[in-house]
């Protein structure tokens, strides 16, 4: 069997070493540092109308609020392709689920711990291992027919899954519930293949969620937060998938040069 030559396996080894070292760069450096002035609107307008809401709601459970910041800061940075927002996609997912279970959704406790939290993780290595020109932006992926039909065979299955396994739970507002697993689902999925529809996937989602915390918070004020965090969920998604679309036209014509 033909082995590499000495000098052929230094090279390989040089060239995993210096991608090691990208990958601890990427994930040690401050990702607010390339924030646009747009952005960092956003990102504090964001911040300013969640916490507002929690103010304004009174008595509110604060992991909601630190979950709540953490999954708008995670959108901010997935919207400009950097891994930090992977990173703090596992912890909001972490959070979330904890939030889900006090108030009985079964769903959405499952979803984002056992589906969200561990795609991100994923999407983490993938991420750093495809970064766009040495920078720490990802490199944008277009999905082919074959993983297209695939993602929608796993959606059809998870979703039939999903729907009795949350009916045996006695999953509050089942239906809703249901779907919520299904655009998380595919959100997810096309974040791990680097896919600009991730962001349509995720906004579906949001509406989704707005309608699940508004049920909730008829029973209950205090989670009349999480409304006002989907709200903002869904303008930072609509903002993802415009600038992943442009970041992908930018990148094409890098390539092409």
């Amino acid at each position: 069997m033909h082995q590499a030559s000495v000098p052929h396996r230094q090279v390989l080894a040089d060239v995993e070493a210096d991608v090691c070292f990208l990958e601890v760069e990427v994930i040690l450096y401050n990702p607010f540092q390339n924030l646009t002035k747009p952005e960092w609107f956003l990102w504090s307008l964001s911040v300013v109308t969640i916490i507002a809401s929690f103010m304004i709601s009174g008595g509110f459970f604060v992991l909601t609020l630190i979950a709540s910041l953490v999954g708008v800061t995670a959108l901010i940075f997935l919207a400009k392709g950097d891994v930090w927002g992977q990173i703090l996609t596992v912890l909001f997912s972490v959070l979330y689920a904890m939030i889900s279970l006090r108030f009985r959704y079964y769903g959405e406790m499952i979803t984002y711990l056992g589906m969200t939290a561990p795609i991100a993780a994923l999407s983490i290595i993938t991420w750093l291992r495809h970064p766009y020109a040495g920078t720490t932006e990802v490199k944008v992926h277009q999905m082919n027919r074959q993983q297209t039909v695939w993602l929608i065979i796993g959606s059809t299955v998870v979703t039939i899954v999903f729907y009795f396994i949350l009916d045996a739970f006695g999953t509050s507002n089942l239906l809703i519930s249901t779907i919520s697993i299904t655009t998380s689902f595919l959100a997810s999925c096309l974040m791990l293949f680097r896919s600009p529809k991730y962001a349509l996937a995720y906004a579906a989602n949001d509406l989704v969620l707005i309608i699940l915390w508004i049920l909730a918070a008829m029973d209950d004020r205090s989670y009349l937060p999480m409304i006002a965090c989907f709200v903002m969920f869904l303008i930072n998604d609509l903002y993802g998938y415009v600038n992943w679309i442009r970041m992908g036209k930018r990148q094409k014509l890098y390539q092409a040069r």
